[in-house]
């Protein structure tokens, strides 16, 4: 096969197409965005609009490429995972689809934590509690409000389901996005029964489901002549964003580490076998067939960055913010910043948890509290390593920084010098779309394996080396304690 591969990228409130040619080069790239429609816990998109920026972000990277589009010989996937969309007998949306952000299911996350022993469910969904970002509390909150429109509903699917549906008229998905569902089993690789049946769900309304990587049908040939697209081009399943991130930075083999930085903290390593602690670190059916990730998720990553920008430097862009960072020496002059805006997840799980900033003192501005934000995510990331390392007896030897945190030269570089390891940037700037695109070249037999493909796909743009500093290690030692004193208060 020859010709470009066309990766999309379904981010949660951005759309990134990505063309690359058939040696795995970078050739086009193009975004889109679209808004959320917030209400206080609800957060909702209507599908029909989404699909609209699918449509019309084709033709627009067609066009900005210049390239011929009887050249696109293959269409890959890469997406988030929960948000929600049910289809009538018609196959068309009932009502607007449900962000995996929205926080309306509370108490239908309480009534299954209820019904299912949650530590044995641990060891079937590899997700550790149940959290209202899960689609299954979303689907009880519409039987249990929207009666009339679950009796009505003929598909439950997930975003990327739906797209694959538009693309391909198949209703088809794959394992690792239904890692998130909690209605999937990862060890059998097949629909958790007593949770579907406890929700009144009928397989019969879930997409067939496929290892990660798989073609999910072909182009269907009105779209293909909408878009002026070959006809009958196959349309590859990829993976969810997480996973493809992996294989688009080389994370494809045991004791790597990829960690993204975006408005949550990702933490992303591979294992041979699941592995079920006590801390209960998330699970995960990989991109990669019969291989598992850990993938402790923080939360609080870079959404506090976001949220400082928002309300203290109104106007600026991040390149400002990182140079008045890059102003404060290491360890902020003594400020220290637990990142817990949003509560914690890995490695303490404690919804109530708080943000809090400790040591300020007259001397400290804006730009102190700014770098301390990017030490605090760097501490808890150093938290969740340590952890990995000390009780699963990983030796992780490689990390990769991904997501928009990775674009910050000072941020990364405090994170090699809290770490005390090597920080690799990698050159390609899609590396989430890259791994779907490898995916689906894989699939297409275009290479023999991952790791035979072009050089290209692993060239490193930046390696950051540590540069110690006494006073990491104490504050270090200070945001652990921190956390400790002031757990018995969060409840409060």
């Amino acid at each position: 096969m020859k010709g470009y591969i066309l990766a999309i990228d379904l981010g949660t409130t951005l759309v990134k197409f990505v063309l690359f040619s058939q040696s795995l080069d970078l050739a086009a790239e193009h975004s889109k965005d679209y808004k959320l429609e917030i209400d206080q816990d609800f957060i909702e998109f209507d599908p029909e609009s989404y699909w609209k920026v699918i449509n019309d972000g084709i033709k627009e990277l067609i066009l900005k490429s210049k390239i011929d589009a009887s050249k696109i010989s293959s269409i890959a996937l890469s997406s988030q995972a929960e948000t929600l969309i049910l289809l009538d007998r018609e196959n068309k949306p009932l009502r607007k689809a449900i962000s995996w952000l929205d926080d309306r299911s509370k108490e239908e996350a309480e009534i299954i934590r209820g019904e299912f022993d949650v530590d044995q469910a641990y060891r079937i969904t590899g997700q550790p509690d149940v959290i209202t970002t899960w689609p299954i509390t979303k689907i009880l909150w519409i039987k249990r409000n929207q009666k009339d429109i679950f009796d009505k509903t003929r598909r439950f699917l997930l975003l990327k389901d739906f797209i694959i549906y538009r693309l391909t008229g198949n209703f088809v998905s794959e394992y690792s996005i239904y890692n998130f569902s909690y209605y999937f089993n990862i060890i059998t690789k097949k629909y958790w029964k007593p949770m579907l049946d406890y929700a009144g769900i009928d397989e019969q309304q879930l997409p067939k489901l496929i290892e990660p990587g798989k073609g999910a049908g072909f182009l269907k040939s009105e779209l293909a002549d909408e878009l002026n697209l070959t006809k009958n081009i196959p349309v590859n399943a990829g993976a969810l964003d997480q996973m493809a991130g992996m294989i688009g930075v080389g994370n494809i083999k045991k004791g790597i580490v990829s960690e993204t930085t975006g408005t949550v903290l990702a933490i992303c390593t591979l294992v041979d076998e699941p592995v079920f602690t006590g801390a209960k670190i998330p699970c995960h059916y990989s991109g990669i067939k019969d291989k598992y990730v850990l993938l402790p998720v923080c939360e609080s990553g870079g959404i506090s960055l976001e949220w400082f920008k928002k309300n203290f430097y109104k106007g600026k862009d991040y390149e400002y913010i990182n140079r008045q960072a890059k102003k404060i020496p290491p360890g902020s002059n003594g400020l220290i910043f637990l990142p817990y805006l949003t509560g914690v997840n890995a490695p303490e799980y404690n919804a109530d948890a708080k943000g809090v900033f400790y040591g300020i003192k007259l001397k400290h501005n804006e730009n102190h509290f700014v770098r301390s934000i990017m030490e605090g995510v760097a501490y808890l990331l150093k938290k969740n390593l340590d952890f990995i390392e000390s009780s699963l007896n990983i030796s992780i030897n490689d990390i990769f920084s991904l997501g928009g945190g990775a674009k910050s030269p000072v941020w990364n570089q405090i994170k090699s010098d809290v770490l005390n390891r090597k920080i690799r940037v990698t050159s390609n700037r899609q590396p989430t779309a890259l791994g779907a695109a490898m995916l689906s070249a894989l699939d297409l037999g275009m290479y023999k394996d991952l790791a035979s493909m072009p050089d290209s796909t692993r060239n490193i743009e930046k390696v950051y080396s540590p540069d110690p500093h006494d006073d990491y290690r104490m504050q270090y030692q200070i945001f652990l304690d921190l956390y400790r004193s002031l757990e018995p208060f969060f409840a409060g």
